[in-house]
């Protein structure tokens, strides 16, 4: 795509369609593209003589002659290898195109920045990861005169009718969501959002596309935290957009070629190289989490269990409706507040506490005090993030030897 069409083009107007974008690999299982989407060994043998993408570390692209603009001109706005990464994330996810960030943060601070103004509204729930939230309540209002409308009653659609009005640009939903796994119907909140005119981005963070496939269910745009997941194991810091052409080159051409934060081409590398097994990652992380999550149901030091596949989660029917599995984030509330929670913690042996998720290792958080820490109390409670709430990120570990360390650890308090 020619720069020359978005560098001075009008902001981005949502323009719905009656059918999803078709893709030219859309014949081919999601196995296959998590493998080959963005490159062939084969079919790019002329360009690469390689087995494996190429990393062209490379930030500025050579003219040929005076009047001929090479793309990618600049590493601020696309590199060779980021730009395989966009385009198998693209083919995963159902999508245009895709444009990636430093991080699932800015990702989402990227696309508001680029089709909001002040005055404008975006309407989301209190269903978000900790950063989106600051940037809705704070940064946002505070510094660009972009308001948030937080929806009351999240698994109602009506609730989130009468939360848009004339200056709604954007509808955001998390699902599941972090750390308690609340499940909005991705289905429902689309057709409310389209009949006001309004596109639906959904952060598929959580479920990945090897779960969950929300442009299937008439989402626009899709939010990524290529961190989680995706990599798959703490060693990669990046985030994307999926969408429409035309809404991801005009944030690329107006807001992330003067920001300049897109994926590194070695970080860009490694998750193309991670990729290649999310479905058997994601399969493993849904058995594990859903056999640690009928223990800790069971246990009597535990209040309560936040699991999409469990009987009692009040989404489930949802859940299983629009997803194949749960994956591996779920969440529990010991008995005891804060304190117990704080020596459950304190004595893993084998989990570790750290503040990120999706790894291959499991890694336990405290909400509270970590990532939902700018919430006030009230917001917290209504978010279902209790004093003693955990988040625990289920790895891929011997599924016996995680509920061994869960038992002794529980048995402190």
């Amino acid at each position: 795509m020619s720069k020359d069409l978005f560098f001075m083009r009008d902001p981005w107007v949502y323009n719905p369609k009656t059918e999803p974008p078709q893709r030219s690999d859309k014949n081919l299982g999601f196995e296959t593209r998590s493998l080959h989407a963005g490159f062939h060994p084969l079919m790019d043998m002329e360009q690469f003589r390689a087995f494996v993408p190429p990393i062209v570390p490379s930030m500025t692209y050579p003219y040929k002659q005076f009047d001929e603009i090479p793309y990618p001109v600049y590493g601020r706005t696309k590199t060779p290898t980021a730009a395989l990464l966009e385009e198998r994330l693209a083919s995963l996810e159902g999508g245009e195109a895709c444009l990636t960030a430093g991080s699932g943060s800015q990702a989402l601070f990227n696309l508001i920045f680029n089709i909001a103004r002040p005055g404008d509204n975006i309407v989301t729930t209190l269903n978000t990861f900790g950063e989106g939230y600051k940037q809705a309540t704070t940064i946002f209002p505070e510094r660009c005169g972009v308001q948030f409308h937080f929806v009351k009653d999240p698994a109602d659609p009506n609730s989130w009718d009468q939360a848009i009005d004339a200056e709604t640009k954007l509808v955001w939903i998390e699902t599941p969501s972090n750390p308690t796994l609340f499940v909005t119907d991705i289905a429902a909140v689309a057709d409310v959002a389209h009949a006001r005119g309004v596109p639906l981005m959904v952060d598929n963070t959580t479920a990945t596309a090897a779960l969950q496939k929300p442009m299937q269910l008439g989402a626009d745009i899709v939010l990524l935290s290529v961190t989680k997941f995706l990599a798959g194991n703490a060693t990669v810091l990046g985030g994307a957009l999926v969408g429409p052409e035309a809404l991801i080159e005009d944030v690329r051409w107006n807001t992330t070629e003067f920001v300049g934060a897109i994926m590194q081409p070695f970080d860009s590398w490694l998750t193309l190289q991670y990729l290649e097994t999310l479905s058997l990652r994601m399969e493993r992380h849904s058995l594990n989490s859903q056999r640690i999550a009928e223990f800790l149901a069971a246990h009597p030091k535990v209040k309560h269990v936040n699991h999409t596949g469990l009987s009692d989660h009040p989404q489930r029917e949802l859940a299983q409706k629009q997803m194949s599995g749960p994956g591996g984030l779920m969440s529990f509330v010991v008995s005891g507040g804060m304190q117990s929670a704080a020596k459950v913690m304190d004595s893993f042996e084998l989990i570790c506490h750290a503040v990120t998720f999706g790894t291959s290792r499991s890694i336990c958080m405290h909400p509270a005090t970590i990532t939902h820490e700018h919430m006030t109390p009230a917001e917290r409670t209504a978010a279902g993030i209790d004093d003693g709430l955990i988040r625990l990120s289920v790895g891929l570990e011997n599924v016996e030897d995680l509920m061994t360390d869960l038992n002794q650890a529980l048995a402190k308090i």
